[in-house]
């Protein structure tokens, strides 16, 4: 498969993707962010020292979930040393562990814990995927590689429109990003004004799934305290209420 290599080709490859199947495969050829490339090589180079007998993964990180998803979960961006590395979303890093113990809790999950990508994980009704797929240095895409990578994540939402019925968004970056989907994949322009962020955040128009707000589960929010398995488990448990998912 040709690999993608301009903002013009990211959108041609996304919108003939034909399913999930087709549309990870050519996430996982994008090069179309030099500065993004360039980082997610070198730290599949470099490694962290715990994981230096590891082969990185060092490509974009496609979504992760079953294609009849009632629930999405939208969030930033892979990991440098977690998805970067399993090549899975949230997977091998202490933000992956919080929220795939969460989801287990909520019964969306087989299992509490994903560490690689043949563990054996599976997600029931369930679908995460990123605004950005590639691992960004500091965690912060530029507004330019957020637009870049935007038709991935339009696609994504248009192939599982049929079932989706509510998304959460972790973070502020994911509650923003989701706007310019919810008018790709369903034709809806945004509210104006745009409802501010915020955990345990909802809106709910009169097309497209229902939107939750829900602080990033980064150890910067874990840690501290002002994300807690308590506040997840709220969050989980209203989706699946708006969703219809027992």
């Amino acid at each position: 498969m040709a690999e993608t290599r301009t903002p013009v080709e990211v959108v041609a490859r996304a919108a003939r993707a034909t399913d999930l199947a087709d549309l990870d495969a050519g996430v996982a050829d994008c090069f179309a962010c030099p500065r993004l490339v360039d980082w997610r090589e070198e730290v599949a180079r470099t490694k962290r020292a715990a994981f230096r007998d590891q082969e990185y993964w060092g490509r974009p990180v496609p979504g992760l979930g079953d294609p009849a998803a009632r629930i999405a979960i939208l969030g930033l961006a892979p990991a440098a040393h977690g998805g970067n590395r399993t090549g899975r979303i949230f997977t091998g890093d202490r933000s992956g562990d919080v929220l795939f113990a969460a989801l287990h809790r909520a019964g969306l999950a087989n299992q509490p814990t994903s560490v690689a990508a043949d563990d054996g994980l599976a997600l029931r009704e369930t679908r995460i995927f990123a605004a950005v797929r590639c691992a960004p240095p500091d965690n912060k895409p530029t507004p330019g590689e957020r637009d870049t990578c935007a038709p991935w994540l339009h696609r994504e939402v248009e192939l599982i429109r049929p079932t989706l019925r509510v998304v959460v968004a972790l973070g502020a970056f994911a509650w923003a990003a989701w706007w310019p989907a919810l008018r790709a994949g369903y034709g809806v322009p945004p509210p104006s004004p745009r409802p501010s962020f915020g955990h345990g955040a909802h809106w709910s128009g009169t097309a497209g799934p229902e939107l939750l707000g829900c602080y990033h589960v980064s150890q910067q929010n874990t840690f501290t305290g002002r994300l807690t398995p308590e506040m997840l488990d709220d969050v989980f448990a209203r989706a699946k209420l708006l969703a219809g998912v027992d």
